[in-house]
């Protein structure tokens, strides 16, 4: 048996190598067929309310943001903000991640030179992110918690929670609002609700699957935690549950699911020693998943379908995935 690591594990190696990702994941089972059902049916809705300039919010976690004045100077911690700031038009000012180098957003040259708050993912030096004399400082809720005492009074922290598109989506408008971004926001908004929808009206009927990891240690992404597995059920049939914190499964039971499609993240503490795939093919199982016999497997950049979670991240996944499950 194959187990998957913890959620906060997930989390911080979808950082850190760099997710509220996933605790133990794994499958439980075929869909239910009216849930296959309603996910066939699912159109999102691409009309985008518009957005308000504001100076003070609760975002959809209950979280209340209160600023003097637009933040110009926005210190990123983990992988959404970067995505959130590129999609707004804007730079942070520090960034803890390596996402801004993918050519979809800064490149490397430009990323470059975006200073990087050095202590990682999981302990960021506090001293080194209020250094760059932040307006507002957005982290990982279950990770960068616990930085709230000691940025308390210097500056304005704001931990962010997501686990769905939607929940994404939410935090683009809200940061749109606070750095008076509206218009740039509700395009941002719009262009992604637009593909997502044209992705559902072409639902495959493939049965996908997205693991996670460095080694026979994998995981599976689950739409219940997993941002961008859950979009998955809306583009393709996609019968993977979260068992919860202490779940396992078994490659076995990834083999009964007969996957047409799937697509691997290699993500680690520290440096990646080879793909993820390659790890697995040492298994004699996974010869036989129908996506491996058939050239189906897909090596994806962790940087944005892991830690990205964003509008800009999850439109590039969504092009990739698409065209993958036709």
């Amino acid at each position: 048996m194959l187990r998957s690591p913890s959620r906060i594990v997930r989390t911080w190696i979808a950082a850190a190598i760099a997710g509220s990702v996933l605790v133990g994941c794994g499958s439980s089972g075929e869909s239910a067929p009216e849930e296959t059902a309603a996910a066939a049916r699912t159109r999102t809705d691409v009309t985008v309310r518009p957005i308000t300039a504001a100076r003070e919010l609760t975002d959809a976690k209950g979280v209340k943001i209160s600023l003097e004045k637009e933040p110009r100077r926005i210190v990123c911690l983990f992988a959404l903000c970067d995505d959130i700031l590129t999609e707004l038009g804007m730079v942070p000012t520090a960034t803890n991640s390596a996402l801004l180098a993918h050519p979809a957003f800064l490149g490397e040259a430009k990323a470059a030179k975006v200073p990087v708050v050095p202590g990682g993912f999981i302990a960021p030096e506090v001293e080194a992110i209020l250094s760059h004399k932040p307006d507002l400082v957005i982290g990982l809720g279950d990770t960068h918690g616990k930085l709230a005492p000691a940025l308390k009074g210097a500056t304005v922290f704001w931990p962010m929670q997501p686990e769905t598109w939607e929940d994404s989506v939410g935090y683009l408008r809200d940061v749109a609002a606070l750095t008076g971004r509206t218009a740039e926001g509700e395009k941002a908004e719009k262009t992604f609700r637009t593909k997502l929808a044209a992705a559902e009206k072409n639902r495959s009927d493939k049965t996908a699957l997205i693991v996670f990891g460095s080694d026979e240690n994998f995981g599976v992404a689950t739409p219940e935690a997993d941002v961008t597995a859950s979009l998955f059920p809306r583009i393709a049939h996609y019968p993977w549950k979260s068992r919860g914190v202490d779940g396992t499964y078994s490659m076995e039971e990834i083999l009964a699911r007969d996957v047409d499609v799937l697509f691997s993240e290699t993500i680690a503490f520290g440096e990646v020693d080879g793909k993820l795939t390659d790890k697995l093919a040492e298994n004699p199982l996974w010869g036989k998943i129908p996506a491996v016999e058939n050239d189906a497997v897909h090596e994806v950049n962790a940087e944005v379908w892991a830690k990205g979670r964003g509008t800009r991240s999850l439109g590039i996944v969504l092009d990739e995935a698409t065209a993958a499950l036709r």
